[in-house]
């Protein structure tokens, strides 16, 4: 899981994309607390392989679960 509450753009989509790198997860939780990090990450998912969800978790907090795709 990445905790990305607390920066803003371009950072969350950064710690996202060394992890996508380092270790290729199947499956990836991130924390977010800045709507463009939401779309940003969506994007970045879905240019390199992974579907994206992402729902509210609370006021301007939002969790995006990144799966490969099959």
């Amino acid at each position: 899981m990445i905790d990305a509450r607390g920066y803003s753009c371009p950072m969350p989509v950064v710690m996202v994309q060394k992890e996508v790198k380092k270790n290729a997860p199947d499956k990836l939780e991130v924390l977010v607390d800045d709507p463009c990090a939401v779309e940003n990450i969506t994007r970045f998912a879905h240019n390199n392989g992974y579907e994206a969800a992402s729902r509210e978790t609370g006021d301007e907090e939002f969790a995006l679960t990144l799966t490969k795709k099959a």
